[in-house]
């Protein structure tokens, strides 16, 4: 972690996304490379007579209608940087018809526990307070690309999917959904700096920066104080975040819906999928211990759905005994991404001891 914060710190001379550019491309793999990998992953579960018939079908391939699509791969290739990526997106995440928040989202508790923050009533907003600055600080770094590269041995590795952990939402659609970020560099321009926050089926929002200072924790505390008092002496709100977690051309149909009851709704909902990241504030009082993080993590992935936005890139969700979970839309980036973010917010924490100094 040490090393981390060096690098964290001390990458100055090198810019987040300076070499995005310079990439290579995504080579396209030997057909015959990836007929023997095929061969050999199928091999444990074919008796002999099976895996013989396999080996015939995959030669015949090769040698007729193989050649002809492996050439148009190549042609493919020779046109677009990743000749995969789109195909990947759609298949694996925009084209799914059944609820992604269910089957497809990503999440875990984050931060830990064990350190400062055992579980304790009473904790909830005072924790959140600080974690959030912790990652308003991140987004910072990253506006000012002063976030490392990540490397592989002394291999530059791409860099793009940290773009996505902020202001990036899923839209749903009737066949297909699509992604939409609006995550800018200080070198690109503005970039929306409102946090939305859920609470008792009700949807805040308040700036995180003021006259061009980031809030501190006490002023994002007096923030969710407001929104918490608010919401405990009044009625449940409709808790419309619920919707997230249909299947995607039912929310699809819905969010038309309610577009076409008042255009000022695709304004409002325009707001959640711009904003920094979704903050949820959940009644819940999970179970955790440093050893059995089940409750957490399950709550965190399938708890009340109407104070998580499953559509949002990224949800920090604060339970009321102040253990808290990452709740993520799984297409715009892997979970290594999230988790650089999570560390960095985390190894913060442990160094001023849970506390905003």
């Amino acid at each position: 972690i040490c090393n981390m914060e060096k690098q964290l710190l001390e990458s100055s001379e090198e810019r987040t996304f300076q070499y995005q550019d310079s990439l290579p491309s995504l080579p396209v793999p030997p057909l015959d490379e990836s007929l023997s990998k095929y061969l050999d992953s199928v091999k444990p579960f074919l008796n002999q007579e099976e895996y013989q018939r396999t080996k015939d079908i995959v030669k015949n391939f090769e040698n007729g209608i193989g050649k002809e699509l492996h050439q148009k791969l190549l042609e493919r290739a020779k046109m677009r940087r990743n000749w995969l990526e789109d195909w990947w997106l759609n298949v694996a995440y925009l084209d799914l018809r059944i609820s992604t928040q269910i089957h497809c989202n990503m999440g875990g508790p984050g931060p830990y526990i064990e350190h400062c923050w055992p579980p304790k009533e009473g904790t909830q907003i005072e924790r959140a307070c600080v974690n959030i600055w912790h990652t308003l600080k991140y987004w910072d770094l990253l506006r000012a690309e002063k976030v490392a590269i990540e490397r592989s041995r002394s291999t530059v590795l791409d860099m793009n999917q940290f773009r996505m952990l902020f202001c990036t939402c899923k839209i749903p659609g009737l066949t297909r959904d699509s992604l939409c970020s609006y995550f800018k560099t200080e070198a690109e321009g503005e970039c929306p700096s409102h946090l939305i926050v859920l609470c008792r089926g009700r949807v805040f929002a308040f700036d995180a920066m003021h006259e061009g200072s980031m809030l501190t924790p006490p002023e994002i505390f007096r923030q969710l104080t407001y929104i918490q008092k608010k919401c405990y002496s009044e009625p449940d709100g409709p808790g419309l975040a619920a919707l997230t977690s249909n299947e995607r051309t039912k929310w699809a149909e819905l969010r038309e819906y309610l577009i076409h009851l008042d255009p000022k709704n695709l304004t409002l909902l325009e707001k959640i999928q711009r904003s920094l990241f979704v903050v949820g504030l959940d009644d819940c009082s999970p179970h955790a211990t440093p050893e059995d993080y089940t409750e957490l993590t399950k709550l965190g992935l399938t708890g009340d759905p109407t104070v998580r936005w499953g559509d949002k890139s990224y949800n920090s969700i604060f339970f009321s005994n102040g253990t808290c979970s990452a709740f993520c839309d799984h297409s715009p980036f892997d979970a290594m991404a999230l988790i650089t973010m999570l560390s960095y917010a985390e190894m913060k924490i442990i160094e001023n001891e849970g506390k905003w100094k």
